[in-house]
């Protein structure tokens, strides 16, 4: 057993939080699919952590770019209520709420699943289920800035917790926390995810911005209203504020007329 795998072992044994099988690798395809594979042998606590992957995906299977020196980071959860759109909500808040991330001011939550900020996104969520009561959740986190290569492919600002002012960032305290988040998060749910619209407007990206909404076989535009306590995003249009719970949110970006 390595030093890193000892010390993460060490920091989730003392939170009383070891899972079953813990894996730490260089690389992997997907640490999703390696916590799918896992979880068909019969396991329950699960956590996988690379350093880099070669197929990571993202929302609607889009292509995540996973270049080396980030955390990816999968694990399995279980719910005692059927799962829905709240649950990556719970995740984005409470791994917010981590000790790593305190010093670091406006952090922000763009609907559904992105860790985002005024500078763009630094991380991502991904919730696959497995069946009403179980899923894998995989999360992505910029560590340190993106590669000029990386930078092409994003479709979207993008910054990095360096870049946002995390100094000296221990990686493995990081993917201690992550983990714990993710199932502190779990309990928030099972628990009726209280006064969930509060919570996350307080840190939501856009809120009464204007934005496209970007559905599958439309895209509208209107004012970003915040969510509702179910999950939905609420968007204002000439026809007033309408509750929605699949799309992607984009900033409308303005631009200003020279003064003549």
């Amino acid at each position: 057993m390595d030093l890193e795998t000892r010390l993460l072992r060490q920091l989730l044994t003392n939170a009383q939080q070891l899972p079953e099988v813990l894996l730490l690798k260089q690389t992997t395809t997907s640490t999703n699919d390696d916590v799918r594979e896992i979880a068909q042998k019969g396991m329950k606590g699960i956590l996988v952590c690379s350093e880099m992957q070669t197929q990571g995906r993202g929302q609607r299977q889009r292509q995540w770019v996973s270049p080396v020196g980030n955390i990816y980071l999968s694990t399995m959860l279980e719910t005692r209520i059927a799962l829905d759109g709240r649950l990556a909500l719970e995740i984005a808040l409470n791994i917010l709420q981590m000790p790593a991330l305190k010093g670091l001011t406006k952090l922000q939550i763009k609907w559904p699943n992105d860790l985002y900020s005024l500078q763009g996104k630094w991380g991502g969520i991904l919730v696959e289920p497995l069946d009403l009561h179980r899923a894998i959740i995989g999360v992505g986190i910029n560590l340190m800035p993106a590669s000029a290569d990386a930078q092409q492919i994003i479709d979207q600002p993008a910054t990095s917790l360096v870049e946002l002012g995390l100094v000296e960032p221990s990686r493995i305290e990081l993917i201690s926390q992550l983990y714990l988040a993710i199932q502190q998060a779990g309990r928030w749910f099972d628990h009726g995810s209280y006064n969930l619209a509060a919570r996350f407007n307080h840190h939501a990206a856009f809120l009464d911005q204007n934005i496209e909404f970007e559905q599958i076989h439309q895209t509208l535009q209107g004012i970003f209203r915040g969510i509702a306590d179910d999950g939905a995003v609420n968007i204002e249009t000439e026809d007033g504020v309408a509750p929605y719970y699949q799309g992607r949110l984009r900033l409308v970006v303005t631009q200003s007329k020279d003064a003549s």
